[in-house]
């Protein structure tokens, strides 16, 4: 039986003797075992093995790793004495310069046994490729949630009265009120030893010039935390994929408003939640552990079913941040605007959080839309998150869908990340390209930028598996809400589900349909379904294509048409109604000739005759009801033609009376009296002139 690969100079273990070796395996990589020596004097082979385990950590850590000195795979007792350590520490350190690295100690422990050490190996600051970060910030009104962005960003304490937060408003209502009412966005750059970048000038931040000194750079995605504003959130949550949630509490108010609501729309879509308490200065000290105790009463509930962990110092901070993935583990940190408390603690837990987003640039490339703009003298600029693949400029994508459900070919011109020019973008990126001979309004939120090689297929239906948070009623087919897929937010309809009605708890497949226009959707991904404080979650099960649910279009179309038909039709026998009464069905049917009959003496055109209801040829335009004439004499075509249009038209709208109303016959006269209703609404004032016979 082979024995285990270790590195030279290493005797192993009678228990390592026995594992398995597979003689096809050419690379060393795959049965090579760091012991807890390893580090202290490798030879040149050892070393190419260490490097080559050390980068592959790197590249799955999307350019940062946790390696530990001092823990092996050979003993349990863990430590290394001191000149032990010192040389590992001093081999670690040229592992990391042999790839452009920077090694970092985040905490060390020394026991009986020896000391042990945790370090952080982060590729050097790239101006052109960074890791990115994405952090949603959500949590009730008036929990602190924009200043303390505006203290983290801008390196400056607040005093109490809002300042912090001025920095990060973009409408001047949001100064007015001190309420978020749009989705903000605000970076924190770190460098490849942990350290903070932001240097405000004046006040401004500098995008670019974060982004060339920084090795991470964490985006803030602040969120409204008024209800009034609970669409842009849901918006914020689904449509800018963020990789953690940080939910705000404020120590004096507790958990009220809106908490619960960002905390269930965080754990629907699968994102992890570490929790801020703020306004610790302000807060008595009763409030605030019964603050702490209500919250992790919540965290550890049925519904949440997390682990809450109070962070007091750096070494919790390592241990959360390095079990912080797994979504069981929910940090809690107390911190304060205004004193700066414990906002050292939460830098640092930001440095260590690693991209969710795995990156593998041989998938086909696709980019969701959650923005757009009109640039002057640069055009039409998206903005959005590269999902899979790698981007560059100058590639050739499909944009859509459009109205139609087709996707066009599009060419990216260039491309920004962080208002920075740069040659590509990968997957978990966010940037923004401009696109080339395209109009502002042929381009809108939720449309994606896809490879040709997907074949992309827009769908009107789709099923989806939903559970009901809460609604006040019940919920049946034809009802329609508003539905959030990440970047899709539009109306829809339910067409069928597998229940006849859904009440607050109850969980079923139902089948959608969009209101305006086609989307593109993917199988399993995750949506929200709402109107008003009607909340539901789910995921998409099956997307209908297109052509499936064409004859349900068809068939749409067609009752819209006979509905718009029988409108006509209802307006035409109200109007008629109201100004006479007696013979319904008659008059209807001959109303419908009389506005044909009008048409066709509007129309130049037209030259078939009409007839009167009592078989007597009409005039070519009906006299006015006021008028006196001769039965046997109809108007002359001057009289016709001198009568002003709007008359004319409001003339020809009125249905003839029926034979047995409309003449009065008297011995000595033979004339026709048209009785004009004076309280007609739509009917023209009466001519001052008579036409004679």
């Amino acid at each position: 039986m082979a024995s285990q690969v270790v590195p030279d100079g290493i005797t192993p273990s009678p228990e390592e003797e026995m594992l398995p070796l597979n003689p096809l395996q050419d690379n060393l990589l795959e049965n090579f075992v760091i012991l807890k020596n390893t580090l202290v004097s490798p030879n040149d082979k050892v070393f190419d093995q260490l490097r080559s385990h050390l980068q592959e950590k790197i590249c799955d850590g999307n350019g940062e790793t946790l390696f530990e000195v001092g823990v092996g795979a050979d003993d349990s007792v863990s430590g290394l004495g001191n000149e032990e350590y010192e040389a590992s520490v001093a081999t670690l350190q040229s592992l990391a310069d042999t790839l452009e690295s920077d090694c970092v100690l985040l905490r060390e422990k020394k026991s009986k046994t020896g000391t042990q050490g945790q370090f952080l190996v982060r590729r050097k600051a790239d101006s052109q490729d960074f890791m990115e970060v994405r952090v949603a910030v959500v949590g009730n009104v008036d929990a602190g949630k924009s200043t303390l962005l505006g203290v983290l960003t801008h390196g400056e304490l607040d005093n109490g009265r809002g300042t912090a937060r001025m920095k990060l408003f973009r409408h001047k209502h949001e100064m007015e009120t001190g309420r978020t009412s749009s989705v903000g966005n605000d970076i924190l750059g770190f460098d490849s030893q942990g350290k903070v970048v932001n240097k405000p000038d004046h006040g401004h931040l500098d995008w670019v010039k974060i982004c060339e000194a920084s090795s991470k750079v964490v985006t803030f995605i602040d969120l409204a935390g008024h209800e009034r504003y609970l669409k842009t959130t849901v918006f914020g949550m689904t449509g800018h994929l963020p990789d953690f949630t940080m939910l705000m509490v404020g120590a004096n108010a507790g958990v009220v408003g809106m908490t619960k609501e960002h905390l269930g729309l965080a754990l629907a879509l699968s994102v992890p939640v570490f929790v801020i308490v703020t306004k610790i200065d302000m807060c008595p000290p009763n409030v605030l552990q019964d603050t702490l105790r209500l919250l992790h009463k919540i965290l550890k509930s049925a519904g949440c079913r997390k682990v809450p962990l109070l962070v007091r110092n750096a070494e919790d901070v390592v241990v959360s941040a390095t079990n912080f993935v797994s979504e069981r583990l929910c940090p809690i940190f107390q911190v304060s605007n205004v004193s700066g408390e414990n906002l050292e603690l939460l830098t640092m837990f930001l440095n260590l959080l690693s991209s969710r987003t795995p990156q593998n640039d041989n998938d086909p490339a696709q980019f969701q839309i959650d923005d757009t703009y009109q640039v002057p003298g640069v055009g039409v600029v998206v903005s959005g998150t590269c999902l899979k693949g790698v981007i560059r400029v100058n590639d050739t994508l499909l944009l859509g869908p459009n109205g139609l459900g087709d996707f066009i070919p599009m060419p990216v011109k260039s491309i920004h990340r962080k208002r920075m020019p740069v040659r590509e973008v990968r997957g978990g990126q966010t940037a923004s390209f401009a696109l080339k001979k395209i109009k502002i309004h042929d381009v809108r939120k939720g449309q994606v930028l896809v490879d040709p090689a997907l074949n992309p297929t827009s769908c009107w239906e789709f099923k989806g598996e939903i559970l009901v948070l809460h609604h006040p009623t019940t919920i049946s087919t034809k009802y329609q809400a508003m539905v959030h897929v990440g970047s899709v937010r539009q109306t829809a309809s339910i067409i069928a589900m597998d229940k006849e009605c859904l009440r607050t708890g109850d969980k079923a497949t139902v089948h959608f349909r969009f209101i305006k226009h086609p989307e593109y959707l993917k199988n399993g991904l995750k949506m929200v379904f709402r109107e008003g404080r009607t909340k539901a979650v789910g995921r998409v099960l099956e997307v209908i294509p297109k052509v499936a649910s064409l004859q349900h279009q068809k068939n749409h179309k067609i009752m819209k048409m006979v509905k718009q038909a029988g409108g006509e039709g209802g307006s035409g026998q109200q109007q008629h109604h109201s100004g006479y009464s007696g013979g319904k069905k008659q008059r209807s049917r001959r109303g419908g000739k009389h506005r044909s009959r009008a048409n066709n003496t509007n129309n130049p055109g037209s030259s078939s005759p009409s007839k009167q209801g009592n078989g007597v040829p009409a005039p070519s335009s009906p006299p006015p009801l006021s008028t006196t004439t001769t039965q046997s004499s109809p108007v002359s075509p001057s009289c016709a033609q001198s009568q002003p249009p709007c008359q004319a038209a409001s003339s020809t709208l009125v249905t003839p009376l029926s034979p047995t109303t409309q003449t009065s016959t008297s011995p000595t006269s033979s004339t026709t009296t048209h009785q004009r209703p004076d309280n007609h609404p739509s009917l023209p004032p009466p001519p001052t002139s008579q036409v004679s016979a």
